[in-house]
């Protein structure tokens, strides 16, 4: 029996996270579309709750294994990493997010991790004014490009283990479709 994919797309605010995952969730067959937003306490209770939450999820997704369903998430505990990487958290999730790592890598799935970047900075511009009704972080060109290089290099720390990990520029979206379409063989 082929394995499912799990598909985790990943990135900072602007990117086109949720445009990639509804279209990943609108062409890939027998698939289910999660949306994360993580939590807002920034504190050390707020660590507790999010290494509970993704630790339940992640048993979540170990009993789905037999299920023949790709799953695709709109973030993740990757994004907790991140934000406490740049100092938006008062703690380190490092710990943390090594033992989600290792839990995650141990699924029965093909893992894909998506990050997603632009390369042209001034699209963030565009982007993050129509972006507005987020008030979690404020974000900003700068902010932006900051969590875009913490994330571009988590990327290059996990291509070391056992995912498919991929950065995937989206400053023109037909042209990332076409590569998705490749890596996941939509039609």
């Amino acid at each position: 029996m082929n394995k499912s994919r799990m598909i985790i797309i990943e990135g900072p605010q602007g990117t086109g996270k949720t445009t990639l995952a509804n279209y990943l969730r609108e062409n890939i067959a027998s698939s289910n579309l999660y949306r994360l937003s993580g939590q807002k306490e920034k504190t050390i209770a707020g660590k507790k709750k999010s290494e509970e939450m993704y630790r339940y999820l992640l048993q979540y997704i170990k009993q789905m294994e037999t299920i023949p369903m790709d799953l695709i998430f709109d973030r993740t505990f990757f994004s907790e990493e991140v934000y406490a990487r740049l100092g938006y958290k008062e703690y380190s999730f490092t710990d943390v997010y090594e033992k989600l790592l290792d839990l995650l890598e141990s699924c029965h799935y093909e893992i894909y991790l998506i990050f997603l970047y632009l390369e042209n900075t001034e699209l963030y511009q565009k982007r993050l004014a129509r972006d507005s009704h987020h008030n979690y972080q404020s974000f900003s060109i700068d902010s932006s490009l900051a969590q875009q290089n913490a994330y571009l290099n988590l990327a290059q720390e996990l291509e070391s283990r056992s995912f498919h990990v991929l950065k995937v520029p989206m400053d023109d979206f037909p042209t990332s479709y076409q590569l998705l379409k490749k890596t996941f063989q939509i039609k």
